[in-house]
Protein backbone atom coordinates (compact mmCIF):
# COMPACT_ATOMS: atom_id res chain seq x y z
CA UNK A 1 0.00 0.00 0.00
CA UNK A 2 1.15 3.55 -0.74
CA UNK A 3 -1.60 5.56 0.96
CA UNK A 4 -0.61 7.31 4.20
CA UNK A 5 -2.68 9.45 6.56
CA UNK A 6 -0.33 12.01 8.10
CA UNK A 7 -1.85 13.81 11.09
CA UNK A 8 -0.46 17.14 12.31
CA UNK A 9 -0.63 18.47 15.87
CA UNK A 10 0.56 21.65 17.54
CA UNK A 11 -0.48 22.45 21.11
CA UNK A 12 -1.69 19.46 23.15
CA UNK A 13 -2.28 20.28 26.80
CA UNK A 14 -4.73 20.40 29.70
CA UNK A 15 -6.57 23.36 28.23
CA UNK A 16 -8.99 23.75 31.13
CA UNK A 17 -6.15 24.43 33.54
CA UNK A 18 -3.90 26.34 31.14
CA UNK A 19 -3.02 29.96 31.81
CA UNK A 20 -4.05 30.60 28.20
CA UNK A 21 -7.10 28.40 27.81
CA UNK A 22 -8.07 30.10 24.53
CA UNK A 23 -4.95 28.87 22.76
CA UNK A 24 -5.88 26.94 19.63
CA UNK A 25 -4.90 23.47 20.79
CA UNK A 26 -6.17 19.96 21.51
CA UNK A 27 -7.04 19.02 25.07
CA UNK A 28 -5.00 16.13 26.42
CA UNK A 29 -8.15 14.15 27.23
CA UNK A 30 -9.31 14.43 23.63
CA UNK A 31 -5.81 13.56 22.43
CA UNK A 32 -5.88 10.31 24.39
CA UNK A 33 -9.30 9.50 22.93
CA UNK A 34 -7.96 10.24 19.46
CA UNK A 35 -5.01 7.90 19.98
CA UNK A 36 -7.43 5.14 20.97
CA UNK A 37 -9.48 5.81 17.83
CA UNK A 38 -6.43 5.81 15.55
CA UNK A 39 -5.11 2.59 17.04
CA UNK A 40 -8.49 0.90 16.55
CA UNK A 41 -9.21 2.13 13.02
CA UNK A 42 -5.72 2.60 11.53
CA UNK A 43 -2.23 1.11 11.62
CA UNK A 44 0.11 3.60 13.30
CA UNK A 45 3.51 3.53 11.57
CA UNK A 46 6.88 5.06 12.41
CA UNK A 47 8.77 7.60 10.38
CA UNK A 48 11.55 5.09 9.88
CA UNK A 49 9.03 2.71 8.29
CA UNK A 50 7.84 5.45 5.94
CA UNK A 51 11.42 6.23 4.96
CA UNK A 52 11.96 2.51 4.33
CA UNK A 53 9.03 2.53 1.89
CA UNK A 54 10.87 5.18 -0.12
CA UNK A 55 13.93 2.94 -0.21
CA UNK A 56 11.89 -0.06 -1.26
CA UNK A 57 12.46 -2.05 1.92
CA UNK A 58 8.98 -1.86 3.47
CA UNK A 59 5.33 -1.90 2.43
CA UNK A 60 2.81 0.20 4.30
CA UNK A 61 -0.07 -1.65 5.97
CA UNK A 62 -3.67 -0.79 5.11
CA UNK A 63 -4.89 2.46 6.66
CA UNK A 64 -1.39 3.53 7.67
CA UNK A 65 -1.26 6.68 9.82
CA UNK A 66 1.73 8.77 10.90
CA UNK A 67 1.58 11.26 13.81
CA UNK A 68 3.51 14.53 13.46
CA UNK A 69 3.98 17.35 15.99
CA UNK A 70 5.15 20.83 15.02
CA UNK A 71 7.14 23.53 16.83
CA UNK A 72 8.84 21.80 19.77
CA UNK A 73 6.45 22.78 22.56
CA UNK A 74 6.98 21.61 26.13
CA UNK A 75 3.47 20.14 25.83
CA UNK A 76 5.02 17.54 23.54
CA UNK A 77 7.23 16.35 26.38
CA UNK A 78 4.89 16.67 29.37
CA UNK A 79 1.63 15.47 27.77
CA UNK A 80 2.20 13.90 24.34
CA UNK A 81 5.32 11.84 24.98
CA UNK A 82 3.91 9.93 28.01
CA UNK A 83 0.64 9.25 26.18
CA UNK A 84 2.46 7.90 23.12
CA UNK A 85 4.75 5.71 25.22
CA UNK A 86 1.79 4.33 27.12
CA UNK A 87 0.07 3.51 23.81
CA UNK A 88 3.24 1.98 22.37
CA UNK A 89 3.35 4.23 19.30
CA UNK A 90 5.77 6.76 17.84
CA UNK A 91 5.39 10.47 17.24
CA UNK A 92 7.52 12.54 14.88
CA UNK A 93 8.52 15.92 16.31
CA UNK A 94 9.63 18.85 14.15
CA UNK A 95 11.50 21.47 16.11
CA UNK A 96 12.66 24.96 15.04
CA UNK A 97 16.32 25.19 16.05
CA UNK A 98 15.99 28.59 17.68
CA UNK A 99 13.58 27.33 20.33
CA UNK A 100 16.21 25.36 22.24
CA UNK A 101 19.48 26.71 20.83
CA UNK A 102 18.78 30.40 21.56
CA UNK A 103 15.72 30.29 23.86
CA UNK A 104 14.03 33.03 21.88
CA UNK A 105 10.30 33.25 21.37
CA UNK A 106 9.25 32.61 17.77
CA UNK A 107 7.07 35.26 16.13
CA UNK A 108 4.48 32.59 15.36
CA UNK A 109 4.08 31.96 19.09
CA UNK A 110 3.95 35.64 19.96
CA UNK A 111 0.98 35.82 17.59
CA UNK A 112 -0.68 32.71 19.06
CA UNK A 113 -0.50 34.10 22.59
CA UNK A 114 -1.62 37.57 21.56
CA UNK A 115 -4.67 36.00 19.89
CA UNK A 116 -5.32 33.87 22.98
CA UNK A 117 -5.22 36.95 25.22
CA UNK A 118 -7.02 39.70 23.26
CA UNK A 119 -10.47 40.39 21.86
CA UNK A 120 -10.17 39.96 18.10
CA UNK A 121 -11.93 43.20 17.15
CA UNK A 122 -9.89 45.29 19.56
CA UNK A 123 -6.76 43.55 18.36
CA UNK A 124 -7.62 44.34 14.74
CA UNK A 125 -7.94 48.03 15.66
CA UNK A 126 -4.57 47.91 17.42
CA UNK A 127 -2.94 46.27 14.38
CA UNK A 128 -4.36 48.96 12.09
CA UNK A 129 -3.11 51.73 14.38
CA UNK A 130 0.41 50.31 14.50
CA UNK A 131 0.48 49.73 10.75
CA UNK A 132 -0.37 53.42 10.30
CA UNK A 133 2.24 54.46 12.87
CA UNK A 134 5.12 52.58 11.24
CA UNK A 135 4.13 53.30 7.64
CA UNK A 136 6.24 56.12 6.26
CA UNK A 137 9.51 57.00 4.62
CA UNK A 138 11.48 54.10 6.12
CA UNK A 139 8.86 51.39 5.77
CA UNK A 140 6.62 51.47 2.74
CA UNK A 141 3.72 49.07 2.30
CA UNK A 142 0.16 49.28 0.94
CA UNK A 143 -2.82 50.80 2.72
CA UNK A 144 -4.64 48.88 5.41
CA UNK A 145 -7.62 48.36 3.11
CA UNK A 146 -5.48 47.01 0.28
CA UNK A 147 -3.73 44.60 2.62
CA UNK A 148 -7.02 43.50 4.18
CA UNK A 149 -8.52 42.81 0.76
CA UNK A 150 -5.46 40.75 -0.19
CA UNK A 151 -4.92 38.71 2.99
CA UNK A 152 -8.28 38.48 4.79
CA UNK A 153 -9.32 35.06 3.46
CA UNK A 154 -11.11 32.93 6.03
CA UNK A 155 -10.39 29.22 6.21
CA UNK A 156 -12.03 26.29 7.94
CA UNK A 157 -10.38 27.16 11.26
CA UNK A 158 -10.21 30.99 11.42
CA UNK A 159 -12.28 34.05 10.48
CA UNK A 160 -11.01 36.40 7.82
CA UNK A 161 -10.09 38.95 10.52
CA UNK A 162 -7.93 36.42 12.38
CA UNK A 163 -6.30 35.27 9.14
CA UNK A 164 -5.56 38.90 8.27
CA UNK A 165 -3.89 39.53 11.65
CA UNK A 166 -1.83 36.36 11.29
CA UNK A 167 -0.68 37.12 7.75
CA UNK A 168 0.18 40.74 8.54
CA UNK A 169 2.28 39.71 11.53
CA UNK A 170 3.78 36.60 9.88
CA UNK A 171 4.81 37.68 6.41
CA UNK A 172 2.99 40.59 4.72
CA UNK A 173 4.88 43.49 6.33
CA UNK A 174 8.64 44.08 6.29
CA UNK A 175 10.27 41.85 8.91
CA UNK A 176 11.46 44.70 11.15
CA UNK A 177 7.97 46.24 11.24
CA UNK A 178 6.09 43.03 11.99
CA UNK A 179 8.62 42.11 14.69
CA UNK A 180 8.11 45.48 16.36
CA UNK A 181 4.32 45.29 16.14
CA UNK A 182 4.37 41.73 17.54
CA UNK A 183 6.50 42.86 20.47
CA UNK A 184 4.25 45.89 21.11
CA UNK A 185 1.09 43.76 21.17
CA UNK A 186 2.71 40.97 23.17
CA UNK A 187 3.73 43.43 25.87
CA UNK A 188 0.24 44.94 25.94
CA UNK A 189 -1.80 41.74 26.08
CA UNK A 190 0.08 38.65 27.22
CA UNK A 191 1.21 39.51 30.74
CA UNK A 192 4.66 37.88 30.80
CA UNK A 193 7.93 38.77 29.12
CA UNK A 194 8.96 37.15 25.86
CA UNK A 195 11.94 35.58 27.62
CA UNK A 196 9.77 34.07 30.35
CA UNK A 197 7.38 32.52 27.84
CA UNK A 198 10.24 31.23 25.67
CA UNK A 199 11.65 29.26 28.61
CA UNK A 200 8.18 28.01 29.59
CA UNK A 201 6.94 27.12 26.11
CA UNK A 202 9.60 24.98 24.41
CA UNK A 203 11.35 21.71 25.05
CA UNK A 204 14.94 21.79 26.21
CA UNK A 205 17.79 20.04 24.45
CA UNK A 206 17.83 17.34 27.14
CA UNK A 207 14.11 16.70 26.77
CA UNK A 208 14.48 16.32 23.00
CA UNK A 209 17.36 13.94 23.64
CA UNK A 210 15.22 11.89 26.04
CA UNK A 211 12.37 11.56 23.57
CA UNK A 212 14.72 10.41 20.84
CA UNK A 213 16.28 7.88 23.20
CA UNK A 214 12.79 6.51 23.84
CA UNK A 215 12.05 5.96 20.15
CA UNK A 216 10.47 9.23 19.06
CA UNK A 217 11.52 10.69 15.69
CA UNK A 218 13.05 14.16 15.41
CA UNK A 219 12.98 16.21 12.22
CA UNK A 220 13.63 19.73 10.89
CA UNK A 221 11.28 22.71 11.04
CA UNK A 222 13.72 25.44 10.02
CA UNK A 223 15.70 27.55 12.47
CA UNK A 224 13.74 30.82 12.79
CA UNK A 225 10.40 29.33 11.64
CA UNK A 226 10.35 31.58 8.56
CA UNK A 227 8.05 31.39 5.56
CA UNK A 228 10.89 29.77 3.62
CA UNK A 229 9.21 30.18 0.25
CA UNK A 230 9.13 33.97 0.75
CA UNK A 231 12.79 34.41 1.69
CA UNK A 232 15.63 35.49 -0.59
CA UNK A 233 17.45 32.34 -1.63
CA UNK A 234 20.61 32.99 0.40
CA UNK A 235 18.64 33.72 3.57
CA UNK A 236 16.60 30.56 3.05
CA UNK A 237 19.77 28.50 2.70
CA UNK A 238 21.28 30.07 5.84
CA UNK A 239 18.17 29.27 7.86
CA UNK A 240 18.06 25.60 6.82
CA UNK A 241 21.83 25.22 7.21
CA UNK A 242 21.69 26.67 10.71
CA UNK A 243 18.84 24.31 11.56
CA UNK A 244 20.83 21.33 10.31
CA UNK A 245 23.80 22.37 12.43
CA UNK A 246 21.91 22.68 15.72
CA UNK A 247 19.85 19.53 15.01
CA UNK A 248 22.88 17.45 14.00
CA UNK A 249 22.76 15.31 17.14
CA UNK A 250 19.16 14.33 16.56
CA UNK A 251 19.01 13.56 12.84
CA UNK A 252 20.68 11.46 10.17
CA UNK A 253 22.19 14.12 7.90
CA UNK A 254 22.00 11.71 4.94
CA UNK A 255 18.29 10.81 5.37
CA UNK A 256 16.24 13.39 7.24
CA UNK A 257 12.72 14.79 7.04
CA UNK A 258 11.77 18.43 6.44
CA UNK A 259 8.58 20.04 7.72
CA UNK A 260 8.07 23.45 6.08
CA UNK A 261 7.00 26.16 8.56
CA UNK A 262 3.57 27.50 7.58
CA UNK A 263 3.70 25.03 4.68
CA UNK A 264 5.75 27.62 2.78
CA UNK A 265 8.29 26.49 0.17
CA UNK A 266 9.22 26.91 -3.49
CA UNK A 267 11.37 25.14 -6.06
CA UNK A 268 14.56 26.59 -4.60
CA UNK A 269 13.66 25.29 -1.14
CA UNK A 270 12.89 21.83 -2.53
CA UNK A 271 16.15 21.68 -4.46
CA UNK A 272 18.19 22.84 -1.48
CA UNK A 273 16.74 20.46 1.12
CA UNK A 274 17.06 17.55 -1.31
CA UNK A 275 20.70 18.43 -1.86
CA UNK A 276 21.25 18.49 1.90
CA UNK A 277 19.86 14.96 2.40
CA UNK A 278 16.12 15.39 2.93
CA UNK A 279 14.19 12.31 1.78
CA UNK A 280 10.68 13.45 2.76
CA UNK A 281 8.99 16.82 3.12
CA UNK A 282 5.74 17.66 4.92
CA UNK A 283 3.31 20.39 3.88
CA UNK A 284 -0.03 21.63 5.23
CA UNK A 285 -2.06 20.73 2.14
CA UNK A 286 -5.10 18.80 3.38
CA UNK A 287 -5.17 15.40 1.71
CA UNK A 288 -4.15 11.77 2.17
CA UNK A 289 -0.55 11.23 1.07
CA UNK A 290 0.24 8.74 -1.66
CA UNK A 291 3.88 7.69 -1.66
CA UNK A 292 3.68 6.52 -5.27
CA UNK A 293 2.07 9.56 -6.88
CA UNK A 294 2.88 12.51 -4.58
CA UNK A 295 6.19 14.31 -4.65
CA UNK A 296 8.03 12.86 -1.66
CA UNK A 297 9.18 16.33 -0.61
CA UNK A 298 5.60 17.70 -0.76
CA UNK A 299 3.50 15.25 1.24
CA UNK A 300 0.10 16.52 2.43
CA UNK A 301 -1.21 16.21 5.98
CA UNK A 302 -4.55 16.20 7.75
CA UNK A 303 -5.25 18.21 10.89
CA UNK A 304 -5.93 16.52 14.22
CA UNK A 305 -9.29 18.33 14.23
CA UNK A 306 -10.27 16.26 11.17
CA UNK A 307 -10.47 13.07 13.29
CA UNK A 308 -12.68 11.89 16.15
CA UNK A 309 -13.49 12.91 18.78
CA UNK A 310 -13.24 16.39 17.20
CA UNK A 311 -14.91 15.54 13.86
CA UNK A 312 -15.29 13.01 11.06
CA UNK A 313 -13.97 15.45 8.50
CA UNK A 314 -11.20 13.11 7.43
CA UNK A 315 -13.84 10.99 5.69
CA UNK A 316 -14.87 13.90 3.45
CA UNK A 317 -11.28 14.83 2.62
CA UNK A 318 -10.45 11.23 1.75
CA UNK A 319 -13.31 10.59 -0.66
Amino acid sequence: MSKLYIVKYHYVRDLGHSRYSRINGLDIGLFRQQIDFLKEQFSVVTMEEVISVVGGGYNLPDNAVLLTFDDGYIDNYTYVFPALEEAGIQGSFFIPGQTFAAHRLLDVNKIHYILASADSQKLLTDVYERMDFYRGSEYKYPSNKELFDEYAKENRFDTKEIIFIKRILQTALPEAVRNQICSDLFKKYVGVTEEQLAYELYMSEEQIRTMKRHGMYIGLHGYDHYWLGNLPEEQMKRDITQALEVMDEFIDRKRWVMNYPYGSYNDEVLQFVKGQGAVLGLTIRAAVANLETDSLLELPRLDCNDFPPKSEHYREICR
